[in-house]
């Protein structure tokens, strides 16, 4: 039925819009009573919980950064049957973000692309609604990830930073490094491991004991991947995001002129299956058996997220396919899990 809904009436929204709606469906979702009904036919079984960052995650499967970009929306996402919330992109201080409009659907692929610029309302603000999360019983698992302001020099990344994990890390559940964006000027240079050395050292000093992971981008040469994958070992990181959004457009199926019109910007969704589990593979083979090590990219179905764990992927996440199969996505993903 949802695919009709989209195709019929959804899809006719502007899609920065239709998602600010979905969000307030989603924000009543979590909720008493709405939330009990929710999780009666939603919640993930026990067998499904995955042990790692020293945390109990209800189900591998979780929601990227991205979709809840100010931890509004934990409660009702947690409902709905995701196994984690990742939270932010949050930066130091707040921020519009990118003009708009910033959000395109390439339905034919099912994907999007992005240059949304982390518009969020700042890490003060989240920080608020993070310690009234901490309140609340059951609680999720977040999330939080961090970025660069884009008012900071690229010079002074470090100090901002380390103002956000100063902040938000003592009210994550683990605290996640982007330096992968490519909708921030001069963000990706970050990932250079000469730059991101003392960026993560830093981080790490100011994020104490919650775990850090840091999150890379696709569009890297394996040997750089490989490369970030060591330091983050060797830096004493818990994990690694693979990965971000792309700025490929390669093996597009949308009409080449709807491509162009949408733009600059990350491209997520379907079209990233491949290089998903090729990155994973590189990283996977860079890093200890017990490193974690998060999926990201072109997940859509239940088998897409077991060929990810088979992979060596300890927890997945996904976000764009949410908005093409609808608000029981997690759901759909954690029976198909459970029958295989």
């Amino acid at each position: 039925m949802y695919p009709l809904l989209f195709r019929h009436v959804l899809s006719r929204f502007d899609p920065e819009f239709a998602h600010h709606a979905a969000m307030a469906v989603i924000r009543v979702l979590g909720v008493p009573p709405f939330s009990w009904a929710t999780r009666a036919i939603t919640a993930p079984d026990r067998s499904q919980q995955v042990h790692a960052l020293g945390l109990t995650f209800p189900s591998p499967f979780g929601v990227a950064a991205g979709f809840d970009k100010n931890a509004v929306g934990v409660r009702g996402l947690d409902a709905l049957g995701f196994g984690h919330i990742e939270v932010g992109t949050i930066t130091a201080i707040p921020q519009d973000g990118n003009p708009k409009p910033r959000l395109f659907r390439l339905v034919p692929d099912r994907a999007v692309v992005n240059r949304m610029g982390f518009n969020n309302r700042g890490a003060d603000a989240a920080a608020e609604r993070l310690q009234a999360l901490r309140r609340r019983a059951p609680r999720a698992v977040v999330g939080v990830n961090i970025g660069k302001s884009r008012v900071v020099e690229v010079d002074d990344a470090v100090d901002d930073y380390v103002a956000s994990a100063t902040r938000l890390a003592p009210l994550a559940d683990y605290l996640a490094i982007n330096v992968s964006s490519p909708n921030t000027p001069g963000l990706r240079g970050l990932q250079a491991v000469e730059t991101l050395a003392p960026l993560l050292r830093a981080v790490k000093d100011a994020a104490g004991a919650t775990p850090l992971l840091v999150k890379i981008a696709p569009d890297l040469p394996d040997e750089e991947i490989t490369a970030i994958a060591q330091l983050a070992v060797a830096e004493g990181l818990d994990g690694i995001i693979a990965h971000n959004t792309t700025i490929s457009r390669d093996g597009l199926r949308t009409d080449a002129a709807v491509v162009e019109a949408a733009g600059a910007g990350g491209l997520s969704g379907a079209p990233l299956k491949k290089r998903s589990l090729e990155v994973l593979a590189v990283v996977r083979a860079a890093v200890p058996a017990d490193f974690c090590v998060i999926a990201v990219g072109g997940v859509e179905t239940a088998h897409d997220v077991q060929e990810r764990l088979d992979a060596g992927a300890t927890l997945v996440q996904g976000y764009t396919a949410f908005l093409y199969r609808g608000p029981l996505w997690a759901r759909q993903i954690n029976r198909g899990l459970r029958g295989s």
